[in-house]
């Protein structure tokens, strides 16, 4: 099987399986999601999503939130992971987007790389989300997915998979595909206990052959 065979019946699959793909943060707005995705590293989207109604009330946008006092933010984050620096991050961001940018969230990579708590992945996920643009946000659940399955080989970085993964996904599916992999990852490709016997990509997933057969 070549390698984009492997890619499209994946793609039929999950175009079956997972008509509607999008991110399980709720926000209204680029910044509302911007700050959500800082708040999601290495957090579930679950937690963050109990905790940003209180923030987007009382700090709606970059200005209000750039005015913050660390003590003022920090009460409101404190459930999350790496409650300390995520606070430092948003008040820094804030302060940046008005400052830099108008009090606009940027919609390059690039730019969006400039503000603090904002590495790659987040970049990523933000352009792909609001934008659409073909950007491929690769976390742990991408990461672990995609080489399962294939569709990555030896990539022993997130950048090396993603490079991968946009290199086959046809351009105006990779917003999509990012969803896919993480929404398989989340609940049918797990970690630890994958539930293989709910999934029907076991005939191409090399996890499973090695596994199970």
């Amino acid at each position: 099987m070549t390698k984009k065979e492997r890619y499209q019946i994946v793609i039929d699959y999950f175009e079956e399986q997972i008509p509607i793909a999008e991110t399980e943060l709720l926000y209204d707005n680029p910044f509302q999601l911007l700050v959500a995705v800082i708040l999601s590293a290495q957090c579930t989207d679950k937690r963050v999503n109990m905790t940003t109604p209180v923030i987007f009330r009382k700090f709606p946008d970059p200005l209000e939130m750039s005015k913050a006092s660390f003590d003022e933010l920090f009460p409101l984050i404190k459930s999350i992971s790496y409650p300390n620096n995520k606070t430092k991050h948003l008040i820094g961001m804030a302060n940046m987007l008005i400052e830099k940018f108008g009090g606009e969230v940027p919609m390059t990579v690039e730019e969006l790389i400039q503000l603090p708590g904002v590495g790659r992945k987040t970049a990523n996920v933000i352009t792909s989300v609001i934008d659409k643009q073909p950007n491929m946000a690769v976390d742990t659940h991408v990461f672990r997915v995609s080489a399962r399955l294939g569709l990555t080989t030896k990539a022993t970085t997130p950048l090396a998979a993603e490079k991968q993964l946009i290199k086959y996904i046809p351009e105006e599916l990779v917003h999509k595909a990012h969803h896919w992999l993480i929404l398989h990852g989340r609940y049918t490709c797990l970690a630890r206990n994958p539930k293989c016997n709910e999934c029907g990509l076991t005939s191409i997933c090399h996890y499973y052959k090695k596994n199970f057969h």
